[in-house]
């Protein structure tokens, strides 16, 4: 009832002022449009004028709804501010500013996609002055990186209609988001027949849209290599921003128009033994033709566009011939290549294997290989080369020359085509020491020593070994060499040896002396307990090589002769104890009792008379007479 009696008194003051002639004028600007991020601040500003000036108008802020319906959500005078109940915006907005300055500011925080409205700044002065101003608030988001899918089978070109390329996909954009196709960086539109782009959007349940794009088209023999891709735009506060997707390739199958045939490997010129890969392509790529490769010389016929042939002869030489069926338009193509191989035969020598020649001769060998190509050819003996072509001549032969020759047949313009023979020379004649005919040396006594002999000679010489007195030594070891005999035999030394080794053969004889001088050389005394006494041998020494020893010897000698004298004393008592030898009266009683008087025997010996010398208890000295034989018995 209040608000109606207000509106009363103001329209009855207007009518005062237009009666008056004289009415307030009231104006407004805003700007057309507020972009904002979803999810950010959005802010609209209204700026306005009044003749009655600023302090008390009026000011409301409203938005139209999608049907068009006006709804407000504040307003503000020069007593109140009061946020409309109940709106969108009730929770997420505020107005600075009070209208005494002619500007105030709706914020609208966490903007969402639904707040995409037309808002309303209107304004009232005191008098019959009003006017609004309006901004529509633009919401965007921007859209996931945008995909894109290609067709994985081929496409022909003899298809009739426009096949599918691929789709293109962006996803949870605001506003829709914009696809366009290109090829080879041209764009794409659609062509009624040729080109079709079928486009979809869909709006997700967070009201963003995702757009879909699928391209169809004819395609030709040169979009085997074309990319295609989309570019996608979109907009944001203030611009459009575009991004791409990656760039694809499509299969594309043409027929063939020629058919080539080549070798893939080896390359260059082919010799036998080696292994030819042969290929056969025709310049399109349609699944449907159906290649095959023909011996054109003995008509074998394989059913692939690349053939292995191993270990290739002259045999493989000739004509292929490669030849595709298109099994859909049944049109047929053909291509050839000339495959050569080249050959090499093995050596021929003449003569073959082995020769003889006496010595003093001229010796005459040929080597020849058919091949081809040209061949060089060389004679090589123990790893060097003698001689550089076909024949090989040698004049004036000797034991020098025999030996093994190969012959080897190369071909220059392929590397490791080559042959090769062998050639064994055996040169005639009587035999030849190889060494020296007279050896001395000096052998331990009765040691073993291996005698070795070597001659050269053809026929090879038979080898026997005698010595000096006419013995003939046995088993020997007889070994051929290349030019001629090797014999080892082993000999025991004991005493001085003349040996000779004798070879003979059909042309002549020849022998190798051999002088042996046996040396003896004594060991180191060894050292023989017997019965507690230490006796020390000397090893015998044969009475024909007795050598004149130091002195040294000579006293060890004697030593030896004492201690056996000794010995044979301590004997000889014995015996005498026992009764066995008779005394110088006959045999005396060794069991009778003594006299109180104990007697003592010592044996006394002197080195210049060696005679024992027996004392008594007192030191008497015995005359031998009283000593009843060499030793006395010693008793208490």
């Amino acid at each position: 009832m209040a608000a109606r009696d207000f509106a009363s008194l103001l329209f009855g003051l207007l009518l005062l002022f237009h009666t008056w002639g004289a009415l307030a004028v009231v104006e407004v600007n805003m700007e057309d449009r507020v972009e904002v991020f979803r999810g950010y601040t959005a802010q609209i500003t209204c700026m306005f004028t009044s003749d009655d000036g600023v302090g008390g108008v009026i000011i409301q802020w409203l938005y139209v709804t999608p049907s068009g319906e006006r709804k407000r959500i504040y307003y503000q005078d020069t007593t109140m501010k009061v946020v409309d109940r109940g709106t969108l915006f009730t929770d997420r907005m505020s107005v600075n500013g009070t209208g005494a300055t002619g500007e105030v500011v709706l914020t609208i925080s966490n903007v969402q996609l639904t707040d995409e409205l037309e808002f309303i700044c209107l304004i009232k002065g005191l008098t019959d002055g009003v006017a609004e101003g309006r901004t529509n608030l633009k919401v965007f988001e921007t859209p996931d990186r945008p995909t894109i899918d290609g067709v994985q089978t081929g496409i022909s070109v003899n298809e009739e209609a426009p096949s599918k390329i691929g789709a293109c996909e962006v996803k949870n954009g605001y506003p829709k988001p914009n696809v366009t196709w290109y090829r080879n960086n041209t764009p794409l539109h659609s062509t009624p027949g040729v080109v079709n782009i079928v486009p979809s959007t869909t709006t997700e349940s967070s009201h963003l849209y995702s757009v879909r794009s699928e391209l169809s088209m004819k395609v030709e023999k040169e979009d085997k290599d074309a990319q295609f891709y989309c570019e996608v735009s979109y907009f944001v506060p203030g611009e459009t921003r575009m991004t791409e997707t990656k760039r694809i390739n499509i299969t594309v199958y043409y027929p063939s128009t020629a058919l080539s045939v080549w070798v893939e490997s080896p390359k260059g010129k082919i010799k036998e033994g080696d292994s030819i890969e042969l290929h056969c392509h025709g310049n399109g790529n349609t699944p449907s033709s159906v290649i095959s490769i023909k011996h054109a010389q003995d008509d074998t016929t394989w059913d692939t566009s690349m053939l292995v042939l191993p270990n290739v002869t002259r045999l493989n030489s000739g004509v292929y011939q490669c030849s595709s069926l298109d099994t859909d338009t049944f049109e047929e193509l053909s291509g050839n290549t000339t495959v050569f191989v080249n050959y090499l035969d093995p050596a021929a020598l003449l003569p073959a294997d082995t020769i003889e020649v006496a010595q003093g001769e001229e010796l005459m060998a040929t080597c020849n290989a058919l091949s081809s190509l040209q061949t060089h050819t060389v004679w090589l003996k123990n790893g060097e080369e003698v001689s550089k072509s076909h024949s090989l001549n040698l004049k004036d032969v000797t034991f020098d020359t025999a030996g093994t020759y190969v012959c080897v047949v190369t071909v220059p313009e392929i590397e490791g085509m080559e042959t090769s023979a062998m050639l064994s020379v055996h040169v005639q004649g009587p035999p030849e020491i190889v060494g020296p005919v007279n050896m001395k040396m000096d052998e331990s006594f009765d040691s073993t020593v291996d005698l070795k002999c070597r001659f050269r000679g053809f026929p090879a010489p038979s080898v026997t070994w005698t010595t000096s007195d006419g013995k003939v030594l046995k088993t020997p070891s007889l070994k051929e060499t290349e030019d001629g005999v090797e014999s080892v035999v082993s000999v025991k030394v004991s005493s001085d040896i003349t040996a000779f080794c004798n070879a003979s053969n059909v042309y002549g004889a020849a022998a190798v002396t051999f002088n042996i001088k046996a040396t003896i050389h004594t060991t180191t005394p060894a050292t023989t307990t017997i019965s507690s006494i230490t006796v020390k041998a000397e090893t015998a020494i044969p009475p024909k090589k007795v050598k004149k020893e130091g002195r040294g010897v000579i006293i060890a000698v004697v030593i030896i002769c004492i201690l056996l004298l000794a010995i044979l004393g301590s004997v000889l008592y014995f015996l005498y104890k026992k009764g066995k030898i008779c005394g110088r009266s006959g045999k005396q009683d060794l069991t009778k009792e003594k006299s109180n008087k104990d007697n003592i025997v010592v044996e006394m010996k002197s080195d210049n008379t060696e005679e024992a010398v027996l004392l008594g208890v007192n030191g008497e000295k015995q005359p031998p007479s009283d000593q009843g034989g060499e030793y006395l018995d010693v008793q208490k």
